[in-house]
């Protein structure tokens, strides 16, 4: 059964891929790990994982270890909640081939982020999504990030491709605000509208977003579920009080390249070993005590 893009609401964790210890171009997938990470977010009342988007270190990861992410993913969540496999790709074979893939596996709706380096046109981009949704018969959801990729979709491109049967939203991570209520209008109230940037979602979804794909919520799944809760009801002074205590963290997550902050905070806590893929590295020292601050002011840790 398909399913709804109503389903696909709230704190969405894009949840990082766990390594075990040790920095290479190969550095080994950790399943017991990865095991644990989805019982912490289905216990914490996460509303759905993104498997294997950008923070899950697609780029570095093979198509045969992408699509075992997913399928992993899936078997351990047992429909619990939604499953979202990031499959997008600067080729837009290699999109294709990814997209099949995690259909196959078992994955609820997909996560495109634009071609990133070849800087397609927006004539480009419409169609390559719209080859890929014609060709894959699952939900799939639009990744705008021009700060990581040097592509920026623009709204008029994503309302052309709204209306494109399999495309069911779009994950808009630019920070800039005015771009939801325009979405929202040009595509109408059924299309899925995420935000891709935690330190504004709140209020993004104030303006009528439906929810965010988040990094914050690998470390703080709780409170990234209850700010949602609090902002999709409108209740602003609920969602900004919950805000406030884990504001630094949006910050703290990408003092470097996401995920390495990420890692290193699920690393203080005990979830998962120092792993990381080349050319990613560990966070550097000097950025260490303003990330474990961040997260003591959150409550995240209990140190003695």
């Amino acid at each position: 059964m398909t399913i709804a893009a109503s389903a696909l609401r709230g704190s969405l964790v894009a949840v990082v891929t766990p390594m075990h210890r040790g920095l290479a171009p190969d550095t080994e997938l950790d399943w017991d790990a990865l095991t644990r990470l989805v019982e912490f977010h289905v216990e914490a009342g996460t509303d759905g994982i993104v498997a294997v988007g950008t923070t899950g270190e697609s780029a570095t990861l093979n198509e045969q270890e992408h699509i075992g992410v997913v399928q992993r993913v899936v078997q351990l969540v047992r429909g619990r909640v939604p499953v979202i496999a990031g499959t997008g790709a600067n080729s837009t074979t290699e999109a294709l081939r990814l997209t099949r893939g995690a259909k196959e596996a078992g994955a609820d709706a997909c996560l495109l982020v634009t071609p990133y380096y070849n800087k397609p046109t927006q004539e480009g981009l419409l169609r390559h999504f719209q080859l890929i949704a014609e060709s894959v018969a699952i939900p799939q959801i639009l990744y705008n990030v021009p700060g990581r990729t040097a592509c920026d979709m623009l709204p008029e491109t994503v309302a052309r491709l709204a209306w494109v049967p399999n495309i069911i939203g779009v994950k808009e991570a630019t920070g800039d605000l005015e771009r939801v209520g325009r979405i929202r209008g040009d595509c109408g109230d059924g299309f899925l509208l995420l935000s891709g940037d935690d330190a504004t979602a709140r209020e993004f979804m104030l303006r009528g977003g439906d929810g965010v794909i988040s990094v914050t919520a690998n470390v703080a799944p709780r409170a990234m579920h209850d700010l949602c809760v609090r902002a999709l009801a409108g209740d602003a002074a609920g969602a900004a009080a919950i805000d406030e205590k884990i504001g630094t963290l949006h910050r703290a997550l990408f003092l470097e390249s996401n995920p390495i902050p990420c890692k290193w905070a699920l690393n203080r806590m005990g979830l998962i070993e120092a792993g990381l893929r080349l050319p990613l590295t560990w966070l550097s020292d000097r950025h260490q005590p303003e990330l474990e601050a961040s997260l003591r002011a959150a409550g995240i840790l209990n140190l003695v």
